[in-house]
């Protein structure tokens, strides 16, 4: 039905548009009686074999949705009825932010891809963490946090642990995020001192509570392998407890859509299948080089239930995705969910 019906109306909208009316419209119809069921059964698909135990979490399958489609939490319940195992809210700053200018998301249909500049606009992590309190399901939330765009690097260690306390009480995990291209300067903040003394601040303010929750890196796709070499050096460094590999890249290789299209959308992550080989790489090396002590949330092009597989073959525990459930539609979820029983992964 997605395919056949709603994707050919919403992409005639623009792409920021067409998500607004996406959540504004799940969020209304959630609201009708009988809904929540009608969306468990079509979407959802439950059995013991898709359960994992990931940095001492409970999930109840592997596959997640990425951060950057509900920043702001406002529809963990509605889609935890469309059979994830876990959503990643955010990225959520301290302060509320608008973002880059629009038009900042575009769609590349031809190499089922999108570019977004979006500049981690959001409302700011009081207002994630009041939603969150006000959920009503059991889905696992993680919490993916960063800078507000005014604030220097030099200062960015202390926005990302106002964040996290912030939201210490409504996530079960957290997600430094200083991966993406859209924010100036913040992927310096991937060079090793920077990194290290940046984690290990929000680790202090971690390992200061009662119960400290998981703490994981978001990295670009871009890194070299020696720059993975050095990511996995701080992450034993500053006891972090997984990896999400990748964030969206700044590369424009062997893409189908026409040149003159793409110097016209400009500066931005490109997400989707072209980035599917490259963050398999990733996860692949990463879980070698780690021997496979580190868990791995791998991102990047799945578009199918086969791609799914490949990164979990690869090395990664769990999966998101974001583009591709743009592309396919929620029953990606049920095909992936049902791939992995059938292949017993």
């Amino acid at each position: 039905m997605y395919k056949a019906l709603l994707k050919p109306l919403l992409f005639q909208l623009d792409a920021e548009q067409a998500h607004h009316f996406v959540f504004n419209n799940l969020r209304r119809s959630y609201r009708l009686p009988g809904t929540p069921a009608l969306l468990r059964s079509l979407y959802g698909f439950e059995h013991p074999g898709l359960e994992r135990e990931v940095f001492g979490l409970k999930f109840r399958n592997p596959v997640g949705l990425a951060a950057g489609f509900d920043k702001n939490a406002e529809l963990t319940d509605e889609l935890a009825a469309l059979g994830f195992g876990f959503v990643e809210i955010g990225t959520v700053t301290p302060r509320a932010q608008p973002g880059n200018a629009t038009p900042r998301l575009f769609r590349l249909p031809q190499d089922g891809a999108l570019v977004n500049r979006m500049g981690f606009n959001n409302e700011g992590a009081a207002a994630a963490a009041q939603r969150l309190r006000q959920r009503r399901s059991g889905i696992i939330i993680g919490g993916n946090i960063g800078k507000n765009k005014d604030t220097p690097n030099e200062q960015a260690a202390a926005d990302y642990v106002a964040s996290f306390e912030t939201l210490f009480d409504t996530v079960d995990y957290f997600v430094v995020n200083v991966s993406s291209p859209n924010t100036p300067n913040l992927r310096q903040l991937q060079e090793k001192e920077p990194l290290i003394r940046l984690l290990q601040q929000v680790q202090e303010a971690n390992f200061a509570k009662t119960r400290p929750k998981p703490l994981l890196l978001k990295i670009a796709p871009d890194l070299t392998d020696g720059q993975l070499d050095d990511i996995l050096t701080i992450a034993t460094e500053t006891k972090l407890s997984g990896l999400v590999a990748t964030n969206t890249t700044i590369a424009r290789d062997a893409l189908q859509t026409p040149a003159g299209q793409l110097a016209s959308i400009g500066a931005g992550g490109l997400s989707g299948r072209p980035l599917r080989q490259r963050a398999t790489e990733v996860i692949r090396y990463l879980h070698q080089r780690s021997g496979g002590t580190l868990p791995i949330i791998g991102v990047g092009g799945i578009a199918s239930a086969a791609d799914a597989l490949e990164k979990i073959r690869a090395g990664a525990a769990l999966v998101q995705l974001y583009t591709g459930f743009i592309y396919e539609g929620p029953a990606l979820v049920k095909r992936i969910n049902q791939a992995l029983v059938a292949a017993q992964v």
